[in-house]
């Protein structure tokens, strides 16, 4: 078994339920794990504000992976900005693209966020992903979707490059983190770490690839992994 040093989890529909409302189950593990000097990593498809909000909240000193891979952050590093990963240039020339298709019936509405974003444009999940894949599937571009939105990226990073970076940055050693996640974005992110755990609520090619699914879902899910494998409670 890997002796856990770090661990890193996914947000939406990780450590929140399916409306997106944080399980305080999950909070009262994840600062468990850091009064015990474990640091936690915020690793989230959303943008570098939420992400820190949510580090602040929960309390968490781990550090960022943003934007599903394409901005990374960490106090005190790189005159405390960012540090982006992902090229946007190719997820706004797709976009230019159904823009010029669409025009105004456009069926893809971004996000509000969208501004703030510097790594790759992210739509609302009205639909499958898969009208999107079939209509960009000449663009160098990778759509993920999150269970929560859809996100077109610069497919040269993602939340498992992102974390490599961030524990190179750091000093963390990957083969002693534990991942955690639920949807497809994740599938890279748990492949980067020592231990990959999948919330029972995952999809299931993130099941397939987990070296252990949790019986609880979102929440109650990250509190059980955590509770077995840092703190050994069966």
């Amino acid at each position: 078994m890997v002796k856990i040093e770090a661990i890193a989890v996914d947000v939406d529909g990780t450590i929140t339920d399916g409306k997106r409302r944080v399980c305080h189950s999950a909070l009262d593990a994840l600062r468990k794990a850091e009064d015990a000097g474990i640091p936690v990593i915020i690793a989230t498809g959303n943008i570098s504000h939420f992400a820190y909000a949510v580090a602040t909240l929960v309390g968490t000193t781990g550090g960022l992976v943003c934007e599903n891979g394409g901005v990374i952050y960490q106090d005190g590093y790189n005159d405390n900005r960012v540090i982006v990963l992902g090229d946007i240039s190719k997820a706004q020339k797709a976009y230019d693209f159904l823009l010029e298709k669409f025009g105004e019936d456009i069926p893809f509405k971004i996000v509000e966020d969208s501004d703030a974003r510097v790594s790759e444009i992210c739509f609302y999940k009205n639909m499958d992903s898969e009208p999107l894949k079939e209509l960009l599937q000449d663009f160098d571009v990778e759509i993920y979707d999150s269970g929560f939105a859809l996100h077109l990226t610069d497919p040269d990073v993602d939340k498992g490059t992102g974390l490599a970076e961030l524990a190179k940055l750091l000093n963390y050693n990957i083969e002693n983190m534990m991942c955690i996640g639920d949807s497809e974005n994740d599938i890279d992110f748990l492949h980067a770490a020592g231990f990959k755990v999948a919330v029972a609520n995952a999809c299931d090619e993130l099941k397939e690839i987990a070296d252990y699914v949790c019986e609880n879902k979102y929440g109650d899910g990250v509190a059980e992994a955590i509770d077995k494998f840092v703190f050994n409670v069966e």
